[in-house]
C-alpha cells in the first residue's frame, strides 16, 4: 500500500503564494489515483495553510474550484491576435484542444462542471467559469468588428465552439488528432468567414 504524501509545512506566505499552493493542492488532489477527498480542511493541510484562510477567501469549495479552473485555462487558452476572425476563433480553439488534451485540463473541467450540481454554489461556480470564457470570446469578437469583418453572435460562438470543447472533456474524449479546431470553424463561419478572412489578410 502506498503511502499518502505528507502535507506541506505551514510557513507564512504571501497572498500570491497561499493562492498557488492552494491551486496546486487541488490539482494535486485531483490527481491522486487513491481518490482523496476534495475537502477544504484536506485542501488546505494539502497546501500547508490554515483551513480558515481557504474558506476566507474563496467561500466555498465549488467557487474554489471555478477560481482554479479559470486561472489554468486562461494561462493555457490564450487569446492569439492573428487578423483575422477565423484565425482568433481556430487558434483559440487549437489551444483549447491543447488544454484539454492533458490530465489537468479534463480534470479541473470535469470538477466543476459535475460537482454538486444542484447547489447555489456549484451554480455560481460554473457560471463564474463560464463567464470568463464568454468574456474571452467577446474580446475575439470585438477585434474583429473594429477590423471590419462581421462576427456570429456570442451563442452561436459558445453551441459550435465551446459546448463541444467542453463535452470531450467532462466525458474523457480527446478530440480527433488533426483538423478539428479548422473543422468546428468552418461549421461556424462557413464560406463568408473564410472570404472575409481573404479579404481582410
Amino acid at each position: 500500500m502506498t503511502s499518502k504524501p505528507p502535507p506541506a509545512p505551514r510557513i507564512r506566505k504571501s497572498s500570491e503564494q497561499v493562492r498557488e499552493a492552494v491551486h496546486q493542492a487541488v490539482v494535486d488532489l485531483l490527481s491522486d489515483p487513491q481518490g482523496s477527498d476534495l475537502t477544504i480542511p484536506a485542501i488546505a493541510q494539502r497546501a500547508g495553510v490554515n483551513h480558515t484562510s481557504v474558506y476566507r477567501r474563496w467561500g466555498s469549495r465549488e467557487a474554489l474550484l471555478a477560481d482554479v479552473v479559470v486561472t489554468r485555462l486562461e494561462r493555457d487558452w490564450p487569446l492569439a491576435d492573428t487578423g483575422t476572425l477565423r484565425g482568433d476563433l481556430t487558434a483559440w480553439v487549437e489551444a483549447g484542444v491543447a488544454s484539454i488534451r492533458t490530465p489537468e485540463g479534463r480534470l479541473l473541467i470535469r470538477a466543476v462542471a459535475l460537482s454538486m450540481p444542484g447547489s447555489a454554489t456549484a451554480q455560481e461556480g460554473r457560471a463564474q467559469q463560464l463567464g470568463r470564457r464568454m468574456d474571452a470570446i467577446e474580446r475575439i469578437r470585438e477585434r474583429a468588428a473594429a477590423r471590419g469583418e462581421d462576427p456570429p453572435p456570442l451563442d452561436r460562438i459558445l453551441d459550435q465552439l465551446v459546448a463541444p470543447l467542453y463535452l470531450r472533456a467532462i466525458f474523457g474524449i480527446d478530440p480527433p488528432a488533426s483538423g478539428y479546431p479548422e473543422l468546428l470553424v468552418d461549421r461556424l463561419l462557413g464560406d463568408t468567414g473564410k472570404a472575409q478572412g481573404a479579404a481582410t489578410a
